[in-house]
């Protein structure tokens, strides 16, 4: 397709948008009295006007049911986590039952290495990405220090790195199979963001767990900037296991629920070790309160205290969104969007001087999703802070990186265009 710098162009793409309706079901925040462009969906979504309602119904049968809203509430307390296994099965390319959901992201893959993260004096090392998310980056560092004084391993030797190349802002496919198979009879866990978060680079998750397997290695992944944004297919990678956070492109609302996935490989694997706790404890027993542990078949035996009820509502309200569109139209969309937003930010840049900033997301569409980071050149914080006081609500990471993620669920291609607009006026205004 041949793009427009123009706002015509992008109201035509608009007209032509499948998803266009689903805009209107979220809530917008406003500057000025003015509704936002709002890019910071991978951070946290927007609110889902049919969030509320969700809520309510959760809020309502607790004023009217009290504890028996666990067994006759509309949507049962006690079996409400099972309503996301099909639909996150899907989001993520898994069979329902290696789906659960609890906790939050970290917590989730600190008790994941429970069982995956086995060290022994020889096969000990972690193979991680180059500048991962800090809280992944502390996960190891603790996970490593805890074992190695049980182990007997050198805790500096166990964290693996994959770098970037001097000058090259993403890391090459090949680095991190070189390092992988060098590492080799020593690698005991590969556990990489499947989604740069600095970057928005998407790693080749299949070929990555094939080479970790071929190590006799285990292989999960962070899911982070991933689910609901990229095409998984996690039970056909024969990934070990995953997480996630659901605030961001599932939009359920600040720090809520983590989804995990465990390949059903492992679910009758009783040597496996894990933390238990009674709602991982076989189903149909679980309120004889036995002494003796007995873990629900699948993803939902990782499962430790009863779920959150009022932090589910609004992740199953937006999950069921996700089920009605489907991943295959979002990422149509997120392809089309993104690329508009590249063509917008290099015709700003050449309408200037052509040295005010660099896109340092993959240019290929095979390794992007939604997000788009931009390192600005000759520009600073004071850029990011015109955006937001004119109403663009996008983040800032050091050294000097805006990201911009056109989620396609309420993202407009006149978005696009506007920011463009408003991009240029700070520059050429400083």
């Amino acid at each position: 397709m041949i793009f427009e710098n123009s706002k015509e162009f992008a109201q035509s793409l608009d007209a032509k948008d499948e998803l266009r309706k689903y805009r209107e079901e979220f809530i917008f925040p406003k500057v000025n009295g003015k509704q936002v462009i709002y890019f910071t969906g991978n951070s946290l979504g927007l609110q889902p006007k049919r969030t509320k309602t969700y809520v309510d119904e959760v809020m309502s049968d607790w004023a009217n049911l009290a504890v028996e809203g666990h067994f006759y509430a509309d949507k049962p307390w006690w079996d409400y986590h099972e309503r996301f296994a099909l639909p996150l099965s899907e989001i993520v390319g898994a069979k329902p039952s290696e789906i659960t959901v609890m906790n939050t992201l970290t917590v989730n893959l600190h008790l994941l290495m429970v069982s995956f993260y086995r060290p022994t004096t020889k096969k000990f090392k972690i193979i991680c990405e180059e500048k991962a998310f800090p809280s992944d980056q502390y996960m190891f560092q603790s996970q490593v220090d805890f074992h190695s004084k049980t182990v007997g391993f050198n805790p500096k030797e166990a964290i693996v790195e994959i770098k970037r190349r001097e000058g090259e802002h993403n890391i090459r496919l090949e680095d991190i199979l070189s390092k992988i198979e060098e590492v080799g009879e020593e690698l005991a866990l590969v556990l990489i963001g499947g989604v740069n978060y600095y970057t928005g680079q998407v790693f080749d998750m299949k070929t990555i767990t094939e080479a970790g397997h071929k190590q006799g290695a285990y292989v999960g992944w962070d899911l982070a900037h991933a689910a609901g944004n990229v095409k998984l297919h996690l039970n056909d990678w024969k990934v070990d296991f995953a997480a996630w956070c659901s605030y961001k492109y599932m939009n359920s609302g600040p720090g809520n629920a983590s989804g995990c996935f465990v390949h059903e490989m492992h679910h009758n694997d009783t040597e496996l070790p894990r933390f238990a706790g009674w709602w991982g404890h076989n189903k149909e027993r679980r309120f004889k309160m036995e002494p003796q542990f007995d873990p629900v078949r699948g993803a939902d035996g990782w499962q430790i205290s009863n779920l959150p009820i009022l932090s589910l509502a609004p992740y199953l309200a937006s999950v069921e969104m996700f089920a009605e569109v489907g991943m295959d139209k979002l990422i149509a969309k997120r392809n089309l969007i993104t690329a508009y937003l590249e063509f917008i930010l290099h015709e700003i840049d050449k309408e200037i001087d052509g040295t005010e900033f660099e896109i340092i997301t993959p240019s290929n569409q095979e390794e992007r999703a939604c997000q788009l980071s931009v390192f600005l050149h000759g520009q600073g914080r004071a850029l990011f802070e015109y955006l937001m006081k004119n109403g663009v609500i996008t983040d800032w990471r050091e050294p000097n990186v805006i990201r911009l993620a056109p989620a396609p669920f309420y993202c407009s291609f006149e978005d696009m265009y506007e920011f463009g607009q408003i991009l240029k006026k700070g520059i050429l205004g400083k």
